[in-house]
């Protein structure tokens, strides 16, 4: 598996500029490490060999773009191992040209060292290289989970690796692979759903997409961020960065899976533990252990009893939250606390410096161990000659938001397309409909595209290349009237179309309940809520009770209680972040494309309602965990879609006797479990399951 990764990521980046440092003068024999074909192990282990104090402690740290890029000679004093670019810090011009000089110059001070050691260069990149205009940005992780197709997931990912290389990038702190539990999360789109079997089906995909070509993955945030309770938060926020207060048994079964599979299945180079805290419920309550100091996870679990082999990337300033004494932060306790819990490498954006000297007081002092320092500096070696940075540490800028790639972007949009309501058959629509498109989202493609989109809590209004749902739906159709607010007059159309939904927002921010982004608009400072804003609400019923036949789109990164307005809207669309792409919305409402996305998470009945997630005791939500109706599918199309024809068979008729009212209590529980079932690998007792919704 080792090999098989080398190897592909070598040739993914054959078109780079080859820079090959020169093995040796003379007839010396030539430097084991600096000679390609030597084993991985031998080459980490000579140069290793060679490295002082301070070039190891170079390379467990990473600063921020902004630190370095008017004096890149920082990189080659301080050793850097790794420079990051977080959300929103870009070069100016913020084009893949400029990208790929920053990420040039950067190289050119690392490689100024005595032993020449390439830096690695790292991004959020979480639903394509959202970071530069005119990149394809693909659905957020939410929107890929009610597709459920690891295929496509895993092409997503292989698109973006390839915008990265194209901007001289090589490391992407992606994927997600948190299972969410309660949809207040700001964090919940960045999930692809609340099961764990899906998560890791999914997340798997996402790390094959990006390490098959050429890009370290990065799986995050370990582990059990998304099982935070709300009001245990961090920072001011709500639920972000709080306590996961769980058994070890559950914590495996839910939170830990996505990672196990990742490690032992897919070999993923780097994990981010989270700003989260987990108390055991064995021990009592109130003795929680923030991640970043978690020697018991990081180092027991993650490194010995799952074997990770990589290497473990801290969160931005993360060991800052830890325990401290007096002074600046990171003090020495925070810089001890992590090392000591196993993490390898250090994001200090501002502050890499004052870790470097705090680790190497540390060092000398005897209280971190320099066996722990060969540890972290061996694996963050091992993962940069296994890249091939060695012999390729240059980028070259190439293409991005080609043709290709927007095209799997809409065919990826088209497939997350959940359809919850249908009265009638109201969808698809005929090409020569007259529709009546109302909406603060139809027309706005930054609020289609979300969080992590140009910046880190993401922006309203055009700033980036693309389709908005209005151009989608003008593609299919010249027959349509448009008005965000809903005032025109609406008689002359056939159906009204209302696209309504959250504004950006990410981390912290994005809580229930937590105060609001400051730096954004005036749309994205509105409070964070699990209901339509008041303003949504009051354009539903407008255009609802104008037009004769009304559709309503949904697009957020989370459920949005919609039940008192339920009984005037025909046919509901869960959209969720569709990024740049808002074609495939079109393809599927005018059936160009089938209906085949599936709740990825539950739809809660009422805000009060969650959490509410699939095998819960009591689980009444508006619709369950797996719902998605697919009019005029036929049997043989449904089998093609899902791949379990009996489950399916069984789930399309029980969509349909549910819709039409003839079902049982608990038929919500019945439809979620089936799905878990199906998702579990036993469609056996998936099918059973619903054979009682269908009697």
């Amino acid at each position: 598996m080792r090999q098989h990764f080398r190897l592909a990521a070598l040739g993914a980046v054959a078109a780079l500029t080859v820079a090959v440092v020169p093995v040796s003068a003379g007839t010396s024999p030539p430097v084991v490490y600096r000679d390609a074909t030597q084993p991985v192990e031998r080459r980490v282990a000579d140069l290793l060999s060679r490295m002082t104090l301070d070039d190891k402690i170079g390379q467990m740290t990473q600063a921020e773009r902004a630190e370095v890029t008017d004096d890149p000679d920082l990189v080659t004093r301080r050793r850097l191992g790794s420079v990051l670019s977080g959300g929103g810090s870009a070069p100016d011009p913020n084009t893949p040209e400029a990208w790929a000089a920053l990420v040039r110059r950067l190289q050119d001070a690392a490689l100024a060292t005595p032993l020449r050691i390439p830096l690695l260069y790292g991004i959020d990149a979480v639903h394509g290289h959202g970071s530069v205009p005119g990149a394809t940005v693909f659905p957020h992780n939410i929107g890929l989970g009610a597709a459920r197709d690891p295929a496509l997931v895993e092409r997503v990912y292989a698109a973006t690796a390839r915008e990265m290389l194209a901007t001289g990038i090589t490391w992407d702190f992606a994927p997600c692979v948190c299972v969410t539990r309660d949809e207040r999360w700001g964090r919940s789109y960045e999930s692809f759903g609340e099961d764990p079997a899906l998560v890791t089906r999914l997340g798997g995909g996402a790390v094959d997409g990006l390490q098959r070509n050429g890009v370290i993955a990065t799986v995050k945030h370990f582990a059990a961020d998304g099982d935070t309770e709300n009001g245990t938060g961090d920072s001011g926020y709500a639920v972000d960065q709080g306590v996961t207060v769980t058994s070890r048994a559950d914590f495996d079964r839910i939170d830990l899976a996505p990672y196990a599979a990742a490690v032992s299945g897919h070999r993923v180079r780097s994990v981010m533990p989270s700003f989260s805290s987990v108390d055991w419920t064995e021990d009592g309550a109130g003795d929680a252990v923030k991640m970043h100091a978690n020697r018991e996870l990081i180092t027991g679990t993650l490194k010995e009893r799952l074997g990770f082999d990589g290497f473990v990337i801290s969160d931005w300033e993360a060991i800052h939250q830890l325990p401290s004494g007096a002074g600046d932060e990171p003090s020495a306790e925070q810089v001890r606390a992590g090392v000591a819990a196993g993490v390898d490498m250090f994001m200090e954006p501002s502050t890499a410096p004052l870790f470097q000297d705090r680790l190497r007081a540390e060092v000398l002092a005897g209280r971190v161990p320099m066996s722990r320092i060969d540890d972290a500096v061996t694996r963050i070696l091992r993962v940069k000659f296994e890249l091939g940075l060695f012999e390729n540490p240059y980028p070259v800028a190439g293409p991005i938001g080609t043709t290709a790639h927007r095209d799997l972007g809409r065919e990826a949009v088209a497939a997350s397309q959940v359809l919850l309501k249908n009265t009638g058959n109201l969808l698809p629509l005929p090409r020569d409909t007259r529709i009546y498109v109302a909406g603060r989202a139809a027309d706005d493609i930054g609020m289609q595209s979300g969080g992590w989109t140009v910046d880190w809590q993401g922006r309203d209004g055009d700033v980036i290349p693309g389709t908005t749902i209005l151009d989608g739906l003008r593609s299919m159709t010249s027959r349509v009237t448009y008005s965000a607010d809903g005032s025109a007059p609406a008689a002359a159309s056939d159906v009204g179309v209302v696209v309504v939904g959250e504004t950006p927002y990410a981390e912290g921010f994005g809580d229930v309940g937590s105060v609001p982004w400051t730096r954004g608009t005036d749309r994205q400072r509105e409070p964070k809520s699990l209901t339509l804003q008041p303003g949504d609400r009051a354009v539903v019923d407008r255009v609802c009770r104008a037009v004769d036949r009304c559709v309503v789109l949904i697009v957020s990164g989370r459920p949005q209680v919609i039940t008192e307005q339920l009984g005037g809207i025909d046919a509901l669309v869960a959209s969720w972040l569709p990024g740049s792409e808002g074609g495939g919305v079109a393809d599927v409402l005018f059936g160009a494309k089938p209906f085949t996305g599936r709740l990825p998470v539950s739809w809660p009945a009422a805000a009060d309602q969650v959490p509410v997630n699939v095998g819960d005791r009591t689980y009444q939500p508006l619709y369950p965990y797996g719902w998605g109706l697919r009019p005029g599918a036929t049997d043989a199309l449904a089998t093609a879609v899902d791949r379990v024809a009996a489950a399916t068979d069984a789930r399309s008729t029980a969509g349909e006797r549910v819709a039409a009212g003839a079902v049982p209590d608990g038929w919500q529980s019945a439809i979620a479990d089936a799905e878990a079932a199906t998702e579990s690998g036993d469609p056996t007792r998936a099918a059973s399951l619903l054979s009682r919704l269908n009697s």
